[in-house]
């Protein structure tokens, strides 16, 4: 399946050949411009019979794209292990509307919560629908070792401070891309069960990264190392004080 992107040179049949100007894959629309035309035309990719210049028609519905980068990183993150650039690490988590994943590379010293920040090694899924791409130079639809390449010209100085040993991660980390992908990925985030409080060490929140997946029902993921070590005590939310008086509390 070829890359579908802002750029894209596409063709309808009853516009002619045109250019898409926005992208939206978790829905399947986009925005594209026929011609001399001033004003873009919206189309959806499942029912507007939409093709590449070649002919070759964009099955949306038949081939879902991802909807987030995820499992694209940690297929680059496990290479770059491999090639002993162990200290380099993929956190992931949550937007607070829950309809989107950030994600952030970091390097150097493992610390989960005090992460290093540099321009580019971050984004999310709500970005990468509209612009399928990390930022790297890369082009929609690279393969792990074109990502890797465009890393490593895009930042030759973040990347290399990744080089050295962390085996206790890239074990873990190893097994755990065996597990999830091509198809999820993980989140580290601590979920409440259904009608509950936190519990202790729950296992790892696993998700799809794209559209009409089954749940994940593989093995459970253990939390990463390093990651243990903050938890000192069960996570329950604290307890009402009891109140005696029988008179309505002051916030």
């Amino acid at each position: 399946m070829k890359a579908v992107a802002p750029g894209t040179v596409i063709f309808h049949r009853h516009r002619g050949y045109g250019v898409i100007t926005h992208v939206n894959l978790l829905t399947g629309w986009i925005s594209a411009r026929f011609g001399n035309e001033a004003r873009t035309l919206d189309l959806n990719l499942s029912s507007d019979e939409v093709q590449h210049a070649d002919g070759e028609p964009i099955l949306f519905r038949r081939a879902p794209p991802d909807r987030m980068p995820h499992a694209r990183l940690m297929a680059t993150v496990r290479e770059l292990h491999r090639a002993g650039y162990q200290k380099l690490y993929l956190y992931s988590w949550p937007k607070p509307s829950g309809l989107h994943w950030r994600w952030h590379l970091f390097t150097g010293q493992r610390n989960w919560m005090q992460r290093s920040w540099r321009e580019g090694w971050y984004g999310s899924g709500a970005e990468y629908n509209n612009n399928p791409v990390m930022g790297w130079g890369d082009t929609p639809g690279a393969s792990t070792e074109e990502l890797i390449h465009a890393l490593a010209k895009f930042d030759p100085q973040g990347l290399a401070q990744a080089l050295g040993r962390d085996e206790d991660h890239t074990a873990w980390f190893a097994a755990t891309c065996d597990a999830l992908l091509p198809g999820y990925m993980y989140s580290l985030n601590i979920e409440r069960p259904p009608g509950g409080g936190l519990i202790e060490a729950p296992p790892v929140p696993v998700v799809a990264v794209r559209a009409g997946l089954p749940a994940y029902n593989g093995p459970d993921i253990g939390w990463p190392p390093g990651w243990a070590g903050m938890w000192t005590r069960s996570h329950v939310m604290p307890a009402k004080k009891i109140n005696l008086t029988g008179e309505p509390e002051l916030r």
